[in-house]
């Protein structure tokens, strides 16, 4: 059996995935988690060969539960299952050690070969996807990101500085790097085109 952990912030959508995988003679649902940190949680207490996640997700994004997975070496392999098909999003994934990266339109039995595909040691990564991928790299740092998505979140300088245990001084550093290296006008202009490049 694959053992499957599944985590999708939308009830809708996590209810359709676990309804869809059981079908399947060879799959088990070990659970489902609505955020990034209940996921991860689960990852450490249920130890399952797969995880199923989502991109954007409260509390930390499926890529940066992929990155958590892999820096506590953890037994399972990341699939993610996303509406976003951005280069840039893909590359980070690719890079945070994610062995799966399907698009939430792809045909259900697609999904199922998919994590037998991963869980026999493979990949499964729309292949016009993954050649586009390696054509745009993404310019910013891990602070920088952390700081522009705070930023687009609304969150002010000695906000984000406090969130992240960093002075506002430093905060300012980063947001004014990622706008030059955006080429962009002002911090919302930066967190703009980085969201369309799939960089946050």
């Amino acid at each position: 059996m694959i053992r499957i952990l599944l985590a999708e912030d939308q009830a809708m959508v996590r209810g359709a995935l676990g309804a869809l995988l059981k079908l399947e003679r060879d799959i088990e649902v070990l659970g489902a988690a609505a955020d990034g940190l209940q996921a991860l949680s689960e990852c450490r207490r249920l130890r399952p060969d797969i995880v199923v996640t989502d991109i954007e997700m409260p509390g930390m994004t499926g890529i940066e539960l992929a990155q958590k997975i892999q820096a506590e070496a953890l037994p399972c392999k990341v699939v993610i299952v996303t509406t976003f098909a951005r280069q840039g999003y893909l590359r980070r994934a690719l890079d945070a050690g994610v062995k799966g990266y399907l698009l939430k339109d792809s045909p259900a039995e697609k999904l199922a070969e998919a994590l037998r595909n991963v869980h026999r040691g493979g990949k499964a990564i729309d292949p016009a996807l993954a050649v586009e991928a390696w054509n745009e790299s993404d310019p910013l740092n891990d602070r920088e990101r952390q700081a522009l998505r705070l930023s687009g979140e609304g969150l002010s300088a000695p906000q984000i500085a406090e969130q992240l245990g960093l002075s506002a001084g430093t905060i300012r550093n980063y947001l004014s790097e990622a706008i030059g290296k955006l080429g962009a006008n002002n911090r919302i202009d930066a967190y703009r085109l980085a969201r369309q490049r799939g960089w946050l």
